[in-house]
């Protein structure tokens, strides 16, 4: 479709009937490539009576499986002939004498749109992004610079292929002769055992995943396995902290920089205390993060991106030495604006901005460019950035002003330059600390952010999903989804029920659950007040959670709207 000029407008088989009508009819799209007769079925009745389709294109399953007599009013076209009609195209032109006569050419422009992408959000309802060939070569061209991947390196990749991260990552792996594997949640485990990759493309909750799967096993050995394994990661933390600080990738919100004195004496106690720890780091590696790295699979790296990676999750895997890459970006910006290089993989940022790319800061009420290490509101400019929101320009008015400024909606900042000390290296990293919509106003007037309050309660093996609730109320709240499983083990360890019993009861959780968010909140100003624990888990098929795994926080919280006001009583 690109190569032909024509703009593909892409969403999931998991939407509804209802979600893709409406993009099909906004977008103006004149036919329909849909996944296979299953598919097709479960729609052709609405988009027969309520659009006006030219052709049909079905990649997988007979023609024969589509129900209903108007298929045969339409031309449907399975994979295969479409491919021969490509041939049979191309062999006309290269036997016709009077080619260039006959076939006219209009070549396609950079700044054409090549896709319209509809977003799925968090809050919101979906707005068609217009993503241009420029937007998505700037992404082939540069992405090379955050992974240096060669030819016949291996990627295992669980994102939806038409997603905008999945897409530029698929359009750089080709580019570059790298071969691409796709899998899937349930697959994952496996999948790495089997393939492993040299790079592992995925959002946050895997690698979340894939650390809780560490911690249990870990949990469940015997008590002196127990004991030296969480000995050995105790002690790999301490010395990558120690590391991070003489090699100067520590992170900092200071503009004035250190003494050279107190840097100098900073460095040596920082390279005093690594030395000591080295040695049993380096047995660590070789008695249990070794077996870690087998069962892992990842080679080179895991890059990380589509939300937010938790700060203790991004240590561990520095610890034990599975590199992670965390990136940022949005639909609108094709997607990726800024990413950790292999050589300065700064923990707790989303790195550098890629080439010719750039960054600022400003309050969200005056507008004022802050300085760096000044928290704001995160704008981005360059070449990657949307043409615009399809047929709506005061969305795209808003979101990108004349200066080419596009408004990211994310709360951040950017980390001042120091020539010397523990954060020599990190300045102009980006960091981002949260969705300005989801800032939470509390009646007293004071303001919260609920993702650093969520993302310590999650380090709780008790808490599956989590979010974070009290706009308007005089303290906060928050909606539960508890791990059953997890509860019940621990629930056994107390002596809380008995060892065969898989029954607790709900006041029995609600103890349990708030006694976790008591250990991995009270460092915070803010703490968490009533709670209601929900049985249904979020997931992309019930709609509380974005294509890329994220929390859609805007529908918990209607769809449990009156459980949340009854709790505030």
């Amino acid at each position: 479709m690109m190569a032909s000029g024509a703009i593909n407008v892409v969403r999931g088989s998991r939407s509804s009937v209802e979600e893709l009508l409406q993009i099909y009819n906004h977008s103006e799209s004149v036919a329909l490539a849909v996944d296979n007769p299953e598919m097709f079925n479960r729609m052709e009745e609405t988009f027969y009576s309520k659009t006006s389709m030219k052709f049909i294109i079905l990649l997988w399953g007979d023609k024969s499986q589509l129900l209903g007599g108007k298929s045969k009013e339409l031309p449907v076209f399975n994979f295969l002939e479409v491919m021969d009609l490509g041939r049979q195209g191309r062999k006309a032109l290269l036997e016709s004498h009077d080619s260039k006569q006959h076939h006219v050419y209009k070549a396609i422009d950079s700044d054409d749109v090549a896709a319209i992408l509809y977003t799925s959000g968090t809050t919101g309802n979906p707005k068609g992004v217009m993503l241009t060939h420029r937007n998505l070569l700037h992404q082939i061209k540069n992405l090379w610079d955050v992974v240096p991947a060669e030819p016949g390196d291996r990627f295992l990749s669980m994102l939806p292929p038409w997603h905008a991260y999945e897409r530029a990552c698929e359009y750089f792996i080709f580019s570059h002769g790298i071969e691409q594997v796709y899998t899937t949640v349930r697959n994952l485990k496996d999948d790495l055992g089997h393939y492993q990759p040299h790079y592992l493309i995925s959002v946050p909750l895997v690698y979340e995943t894939l650390y809780s799967g560490i911690q249990k096993q870990i949990s469940t050995s015997s008590l002196v396995r127990k004991l030296v394994a969480m000995t050995f990661i105790r002690v790999s933390l301490a010395y990558m902290e120690c590391k991070r600080i003489y090699e100067g990738k520590c992170l900092t919100k200071h503009r004035n920089q250190p003494s050279y004195v107190f840097s100098i004496l900073d460095w040596i106690w920082a390279r005093i205390i690594a030395i000591i720890l080295l040695p049993v780091h380096l047995l660590a590696k070789k008695l249990v993060y070794s077996k870690i790295h087998s069962a892992i699979g990842i080679k080179k790296a895991g890059i990380s991106g589509g939300g937010s990676l938790p700060l203790h999750i991004d240590s561990f895997f520095e610890a034990i030495g599975v590199k992670v890459q965390n990136g940022y970006g949005l639909t609108e910006t094709s997607p990726v604006i800024a990413a950790r290089r292999p050589g300065c993989n700064v923990i707790g940022s989303v790195g550098h901005p890629i080439q010719h790319t750039e960054f600022k800061v400003v309050d969200s009420e005056t507008g004022e460019v802050l300085p760096p290490g000044s928290k704001g509101i995160l704008k981005v400019r360059g070449p990657e950035v949307m043409k615009g929101y399809y047929k709506n320009p005061s969305a795209t008015e808003k979101a990108i002003d004349k200066e080419g400024w596009l408004n990211t909606g994310d709360i951040g900042w950017i980390s001042p330059h120091h020539s010397v000390g523990r954060c020599r290296h990190s300045g102009g990293v980006v960091v981002v600390e949260g969705r300005s919509k989801d800032t939470i106003v509390l009646s007293t007037g004071e303001n919260v952010e609920p993702v650093e309050l969520e993302e310590a309660a999650m380090r709780s093996s008790l808490i599956q999903h989590i979010v974070v609730v009290g706009q308007d109320k005089r303290r906060l709240g928050a909606v539960i989804v508890p791990n059953k499983e997890e509860v019940v083990k621990t629930a056994r360890n107390l002596l809380i029920i008995d060892s065969n019993s898989s029954d607790v009861s709900k006041e029995t959780v609600i103890t349990l659950v708030y006694k976790e968010l008591k250990t991995w909140t009270s460092g915070f100003p803010f703490q968490i007040g009533p709670i209601l624990l929900i049985d249904e888990s979020f997931t992309i098929d019930n709609g509380l959670m974005t294509p890329t795994m994220k929390v859609r926080r805007d529908k918990v919280v209607a769809q449990y709207r009156e459980q949340i006001d009854d709790m505030y009583k």
